[in-house]
């Protein structure tokens, strides 16, 4: 992602006086020196810019401005750069110390309204002071996010992301790819969709429709075949297809009839890593190493469809785990947007592809799993993971490979 062009990052413009940790907040959040941090005011002078991918959100742009209130003819300059960051501001952060908004802060405030884009605003520094509470209550009744922080300490950093995820426009959050950017203009994608009871009478089900259309719109190939004729199909091709897609409930014999040079995975996997973040997913995956009997699992799924007799967030993957593990598990199961608010007592959360989501929706889950300290993972990837194909599946994605291989050495 830090190939992503400048153009298709989300812009964070921080904006505020000399010297109130707005530097400081990027390196905190970023966790990199990536601006100097000095007690000498106006320190950063240029408006210094920081690519990253910012998880669970995506590509930003973060762009730290000098301090607007300056003074003299070198401060008329910064100045004069940092309004020109207004202009390719998509999210407005205006910085302030604890106790230190005034008529400068309402300034900016105008600023960043007058040209309708998100705003949120940070007290940093809340070691060394709090929020008037005036204030705070105005800006929450003109319905402005405020986060505190203390950046130095590393304070309120997920209260932050949570802000921007919020923030971030609809367009932004809905736009990322399936699986079109995996396969690529003028290749091949098999897509293994099983006929069984679950599958919508005269009907696809939602991911296996849109992934088709993702191929479609990046002008791919694709080829839709049931478990059964897959070999047949692949024995078929002059030239093998750059990734083979499966139905998670059939990912043995769809891995056993793939020859091992084909890239293979499932929707579920596709779609953890479309609706959210697929590294704190396979991160959390490896959390069913450590789950023993009488650990509570809550399962959540994104639609409210009637369960059948061999479904598989109520039956099949309990019944995997429970075979793992060695004993029985306490296991919740939740529906739609029900999602609990106390996450503490749950081992692992295994989430379905959340298909029926939107991406923000999901985003914000991860981020209170991650709040609470609580593993999340995927169907597709629990299931790749019991099954002992979860390194295959994974090859598709090399950052998320990369963290589990990673994870694979750590432990020997």
């Amino acid at each position: 992602m830090e190939h992503t062009p400048k153009g298709l990052r989300l812009h964070i413009g921080l904006f505020g006086r000399r010297n109130v940790g707005k530097s400081s907040l990027l390196n905190a959040i970023t966790r990199q020196q990536v601006s100097i941090v000095s007690e000498q005011a106006g320190t950063t002078t240029d408006p210094v810019e920081k690519p990253m991918e910012l998880l669970p959100l995506g590509p930003v742009l973060f762009i730290d401005t000098a301090g607007i209130d300056d003074v003299g003819s070198l401060g008329e300059l910064r100045v004069r750069r940092t309004r020109q960051v207004f202009d390719r501001t998509d999210v407005g952060v205006i910085v302030s110390e604890a106790d230190g908004w005034g008529a400068f802060e309402d300034q900016l405030l105008a600023e960043l309204s007058s040209r309708s884009l998100p705003i949120i605003v940070v007290f940093n520094k809340v070691d060394l002071a709090r929020p008037n509470g005036e204030t705070l209550a105005r800006l929450v009744s003109e319905k402005i996010p405020v986060v505190s922080t203390c950046a130095i300490a590393d304070t309120g950093m997920l209260d932050l992301r949570q802000a921007l995820l919020d923030a971030a426009p609809t367009e932004f959050i809905n736009n990322p790819t399936i699986l079109g950017d995996l396969v690529g203009p003028g290749e091949l994608a098999v897509l293994v969709v099983p006929i069984d009871k679950e599958a919508p009478k005269g009907r696809l089900i939602v991911p296996q429709v849109q992934s088709i259309r993702d191929l479609l719109d990046g002008d791919a190939y694709c080829l839709v075949v049931k478990e059964r004729e897959l070999r047949d199909a692949l024995d078929r091709l002059k030239r093998p297809p750059k990734l083979v897609v499966t139905d998670s409930q059939v990912f043995l014999k769809v891995a056993a009839d793939t020859p091992r040079e084909i890239k293979l995975t499932s929707f579920s996997i596709l779609f953890a890593r479309f609706k959210g973040d697929l590294v704190q997913q396979v991160l959390g995956t490896l959390a069913v190493e450590r789950l023993k009997p009488g650990d509570r699992i809550l399962i959540a799924e994104s639609c409210a469809h009637h369960p059948i007799a061999e479904d598989i967030g109520r039956v099949k993957i309990p019944r995997w785990l429970t075979q793992y593990v060695g004993g029985k598990l306490e296991i919740t199961t939740i529906q739609g947007h029900d999602f609990p608010d106390d996450l503490a007592s749950y081992g692992l959360v295994i989430h379905c592809g959340a298909c029926m989501m939107n991406r923000r929706e999901m985003l914000t889950r991860l981020l209170r799993c991650r709040r609470a300290g609580v593993p999340i993972t995927n169907y597709g990837l629990v299931i790749a993971y019991s099954l002992g194909i979860f390194e295959r599946a994974l090859e598709p994605f090399p950052a998320a490979l990369e963290v589990y291989l990673e994870h694979k050495k750590s432990v020997g």
